[in-house]
C-alpha cells in the first residue's frame, strides 16, 4: 500500500512539473517574440518628419547596408554607384540606391503608391522635409530627400558641401534648352545664332565635390516663386544672368504665351528694367540695371562739362525698387578694373568731397559696406532672401577688352593650371564685409567655377555677320557668357541652394 501511495505522488510530481515547464516555455516564447503587428506598426513609422514638415513622399523604410554588402570602387568619392535589392516587410522585392561615406541606403527607387501619402509637389521629384533614421552605429542621422529618384543625402553632408568646389563634368542632358529656342536671349548672347560651329561648349554640367546638385526643375522653381518677385540687380554680367534664368524656367511651361514682358519690351543692352510676369504662377523675374550698387553721378568742370562721380557712401537711385522684392540677386565687380573707375582721379566722392585720387579697391570696399548696410537697414530676413553672386573672370589672351583681348577659337575649358586657383581680391573684401552683415546674405561664390570655362564666352561671336560678311575680330567679348552656357549653371545653383534651404530648414 506505502508502494500504490508513493507511485501516486511521484506522477502528481511529475505531471506538475511537465505543466509548470510548458507554461514557462509558452509565457516566455510570447514574451520574447512580440506580435508581426509591432514589426509592421513600427515600419510604417520609421520616418519621423522633422518640425517643418508634414507629410513624405514615400514612407518606406531606409535599408542601411549590412557589413557584408561589396564596397563599390566608388566609395572613397562618397557616391556608391550601385543598386541592391532587398525584401521589404511585405514580402516584396525592393531596389535601394545606396550613397554616402557612412554607406547610408537610400530611399527605395519606385514611385509613390496610391496608398501614400502625397507631397505638396511631389509631381517634382522633392520631398519637402526631413528623416531620421538610426544609422548602423545605432545613432540617429537625418536626411535630406531630394531628386528624380527620390535620393536622400544625410543633412550634416548638405549644410557642410561645398557648392562651389567642384568641376564640370560632360553631360548630354545639358544644354537645358535649346540654342536659338529662347526669345529672351539678346543678340551679344546668342552665339550659335551669331555663326560658332563648335557645340561641345554645350554640353557641361557642374559637379560638387562633396555632394550631387539636384537637377533643375523649371516647374519647382516656378511653384517656389509662387506669388513672389525674384529681382536681379547689377550690370551688364546679372542681365546675362538674368536672360538665362527666363529661358530656364521658360522651358517649365506649356503655354510658352503665359510668360510676357509687362510692358511689351524686348531685352536689349540699352534698357535699364525688365519684368517677366509668369501669369500661372503669379510672380515676376525682374531686372533692375545698377553698375555699382552705389551712387552714379555727375560734376561740372572748370570747362563746363559733365563728369561722371560715384558716391560710394549712398545706396543707388534704384533701391526703392529692391526693397520690394522677395528674393534679390545682386553683383557688382566688371565696372570697377577699367577706365575711370580703375585710375580713381577726381571720380569718388563721400558725402560732397570729391577725392583727387582714391585707391579702386578700397573704394569698392567702402560701396559694399554702403550696400551691406542698406541691407541691414532695408531687408527682412524672415520674409525675404538676399544672394550676391560673386566676379566671373574674364578670359582674353594679349590684351584687354579695348586692347586687342581675345578668346576666339577657344573650344575646350581650362583644365590645369595656375589660373584655376585666381581668386579676385575684390571676392576678399565681398566675404569679408558679408561676414560682418547682420541680415544674412548668401554669396553665390561662381568665381572658380568659371575660371575653366575659356570655352564659354563670346568672343567674336556677339554679333550677327550681316551678308555673309566676315565678322571683325578686332573687339571680342571675353567676360560675358554665351547662352545657353555658364550662367545656366550659377541659376541651377540658385535652385539647388532653394531646394536644400527648405529641405533642411523649411524655409523658401
Amino acid at each position: 500500500m506505502a508502494n500504490i501511495n508513493r507511485n501516486r505522488y511521484t506522477i502528481t510530481a511529475l505531471l506538475f512539473l511537465v505543466f509548470f515547464l510548458l507554461s514557462t516555455f509558452l509565457f516566455t516564447k510570447r514574451t520574447l517574440e512580440p506580435s508581426l503587428s509591432f514589426y509592421t506598426d513600427f515600419s510604417q513609422n520609421s520616418h519621423i518628419a522633422s518640425p517643418d514638415s508634414s507629410t513624405l513622399l514615400d514612407p518606406d523604410p531606409v535599408h542601411s547596408p549590412t557589413s557584408g554588402q561589396p564596397e563599390s570602387p566608388n566609395s572613397g568619392t562618397g557616391f556608391v554607384e550601385s543598386n541592391i535589392t532587398e525584401f521589404n516587410t511585405n514580402g516584396e522585392n525592393e531596389t535601394f540606391v545606396e550613397l554616402g561615406g557612412n554607406y547610408v541606403g537610400l530611399l527605395p527607387v519606385h514611385s509613390p503608391t496610391s496608398e501614400q501619402p502625397e507631397s505638396p509637389i511631389s509631381g517634382t521629384g522633392f520631398v519637402e522635409s526631413n528623416v531620421t533614421e538610426a544609422n548602423t552605429n545605432g545613432e540617429n542621422e537625418t536626411f535630406v530627400e531630394l531628386g528624380d529618384n527620390n535620393v536622400g543625402l544625410p543633412v550634416e553632408r548638405v549644410k557642410a558641401c561645398d557648392l562651389y568646389a567642384g568641376y564640370w563634368v560632360k553631360d548630354e542632358q545639358h544644354p537645358i534648352y535649346e540654342p536659338g529656342s529662347c526669345p529672351y536671349v539678346d543678340e551679344a548672347f546668342d552665339c550659335q545664332s551669331n555663326g560658332r560651329q563648335d557645340s561641345s561648349y554645350l554640353n557641361w554640367r557642374w559637379k560638387p565635390d562633396g555632394c550631387d546638385l539636384p537637377r533643375f526643375n523649371a516647374s519647382d522653381f516656378l511653384e517656389r516663386l509662387r506669388g513672389k518677385r525674384l529681382m536681379l540687380v547689377g550690370d551688364s554680367m546679372n542681365r546675362n544672368q538674368f536672360e538665362s534664368l527666363l529661358c530656364l524656367l521658360r522651358e517649365g511651361l506649356a503655354n510658352k504665351s503665359r510668360m510676357y514682358e509687362t510692358h511689351g519690351r524686348k531685352i536689349t543692352k540699352g534698357r535699364g528694367q525688365y519684368v517677366f510676369k509668369f501669369q500661372d504662377y503669379d510672380c515676376t523675374v525682374e531686372f533692375v540695371r545698377s553698375h555699382f550698387l552705389v551712387k552714379e553721378g555727375f560734376r561740372i568742370n572748370e570747362r563746363g562739362n559733365q563728369n561722371p562721380t560715384l558716391s560710394i557712401d549712398r545706396i543707388d537711385r534704384t533701391a526703392g525698387r529692391w526693397k520690394r522684392a522677395d528674393i534679390l540677386v545682386f553683383n557688382t565687380g566688371h565696372w570697377w578694373v577699367h577706365g575711370k573707375t580703375a585710375r580713381g582721379k577726381n571720380y569718388y566722392k563721400e558725402g560732397d568731397y570729391l577725392y583727387p585720387k582714391f585707391d579702386a579697391v578700397e573704394a569698392y570696399r567702402r560701396a559694399m559696406k554702403t550696400w551691406a548696410k542698406w541691407i541691414d537697414d532695408n531687408i527682412k530676413p524672415n520674409k525675404q532672401l538676399v544672394f550676391f553672386r560673386g566676379y566671373s573672370n574674364a578670359h582674353f589672351r594679349g590684351g584687354d577688352w579695348d586692347s586687342g583681348g581675345s578668346c576666339n577659337g577657344e573650344t575646350v575649358p581650362i583644365l590645369t593650371g595656375a589660373f584655376l586657383d585666381s581668386y579676385p581680391l575684390k571676392m576678399k573684401l565681398v566675404e569679408e564685409v558679408i561676414r560682418e552683415m547682420q541680415t544674412p546674405a548668401i554669396l553665390l561664390n561662381v568665381t572658380k567655377l568659371t575660371n575653366f570655362r575659356k570655352d564659354g564666352h563670346p568672343s567674336v561671336y556677339g554679333k550677327k555677320a550681316i551678308d555673309g560678311r566676315k565678322v571683325s575680330t578686332r573687339r571680342q567679348d571675353c567676360s560675358h557668357w554665351c547662352l545657353p552656357g555658364v550662367p545656366d549653371a550659377w541659376n541651377e545653383l540658385i535652385y539647388a541652394t532653394l531646394v536644400f534651404r527648405q529641405t533642411i530648414s523649411g524655409k523658401t
